[in-house]
């Protein structure tokens, strides 16, 4: 399912207009990006939780050429799925 097929579902599901549905989907996701933007988390009990780890630098290899790059520290988002969702999809 990629973002329009969801805004499609949204729409049926609920009866609204797909323009309602993208704008409901899109201020949804932004909210997230926000949030994870500030450091926090977002826990969408039942569903999981996004969250943010911080990767340590390092030392990596080119693959083309060998050569060895140093990786700058980062915080990259993670997401952990919950308990419904987890036993939904066994």
């Amino acid at each position: 399912m990629n973002k329009g097929e969801l805004i499609d579902m949204v729409a049926n599901d609920i009866s609204i207009t797909k323009r309602e549905a993208k704008i409901a989907v899109e201020c949804v996701l932004e909210n997230i990006a926000n949030c994870l933007a500030k450091g926090d988390a977002a826990r969408l009990v039942g569903f999981g939780t996004f969250g943010i780890r911080k990767r340590a630098a390092r030392m990596a290899r080119n693959p083309r050429t060998g050569e060895k790059i140093s990786v700058k520290a980062m915080n990259v988002p993670f997401f952990k799925a919950g308990k419904e969702l987890k036993e939904k999809v066994k």
